[in-house]
């Protein structure tokens, strides 16, 4: 059995390679009991070294809070727009595709320039306004409430049109990205609206910067299981690439 000490190692060095570390696993590994290593969180907690989250610790605060598309539009942009670049060259001529809202998704409407047709179906106000321009784009906009802190809209009326339609891609932002959680959202009217837009595509991509790993919102969206293709910028831990392509995920790092 491991002293107090050489635990407390242990978890300070796995939260720093993969940003997150699980009571169960922790537990198998250094054969304590459950209790014991949630102890050992406190601890930790206590010294300001972790933030103890449902079943584990993370490196840093797990909860996201919503903010205004103004002031998200200033986190990472650079590699937002990275990210935005590599998603736009995933996009097939005549394809059918929906953007989900958030500012990797308007990064990726500026990134758009399709060469022929192109039908994009989207719950974002700025979205359909950054492709209105194009003559050979299509786009469908979703109605329903007006969610003002992403320029977007959510609620039945949105979920209903999502049922009678099928897309190729569905390229999807999210707040957060947790190993046991999966993909959250700070709404859960917006996480319910990003389901049905799952269950209408073929494949799912998420555009994430690489401060949304380890972290979560209030609204559950979906388990990392529903997803196909995580594109990211190289701020991500490669212990949690890992992680996702052992999950058959697929990772892209711009």
């Amino acid at each position: 059995m491991k002293s107090i000490t050489e635990r407390h190692q242990l978890i300070l060095k796995k939260l720093q390679d993969t940003g997150h570390v699980s009571v169960q696993q922790l537990s198998a590994q250094m054969k304590v009991s459950e209790v014991t290593i949630r102890k050992d969180l406190k601890l930790l907690e206590d010294k300001n070294l972790l933030f103890r989250t449902h079943g584990g610790g993370s490196k840093t605060n797990p909860y996201t809070s919503d903010k205004p598309v103004s002031e998200k539009e200033k986190l990472n942009a650079e590699e937002k727009n990275k990210i935005a670049k590599v998603a736009a060259s995933m996009i097939g001529n005549n394809d059918s595709i929906i953007i989900a809202s958030g500012t990797t998704m308007v990064a990726l409407a500026r990134s758009i320039n399709p060469q022929k047709h192109l039908t994009v179906i989207t719950s974002a106000l700025n979205v359909a306004m950054e492709l209105s321009s194009h003559q050979n784009v299509d786009v469908l906009q979703l109605g329903g409430q007006l969610r003002q802190n992403s320029s977007s809209v959510m609620g039945p009326y949105a979920e209903q049109i999502l049922q009678d339609v099928s897309c190729s891609i569905l390229f999807l932002g999210v707040d957060g990205i947790d190993l046991e959680m999966g993909l959250t959202t700070t709404s859960l009217m917006e996480a319910r609206l990003n389901q049905k837009m799952i269950e209408a595509a073929q494949i799912t991509i998420v555009l994430a910067d690489s401060s949304k790993f380890g972290k979560r919102g209030l609204g559950k969206i979906c388990a990392l299981d529903q997803i196909q293709h995580v594109i990211t910028d190289n701020g991500i831990a490669p212990a949690m690439v890992k992680l996702l392509e052992d999950r058959g995920i697929n990772v892209t790092i711009v």
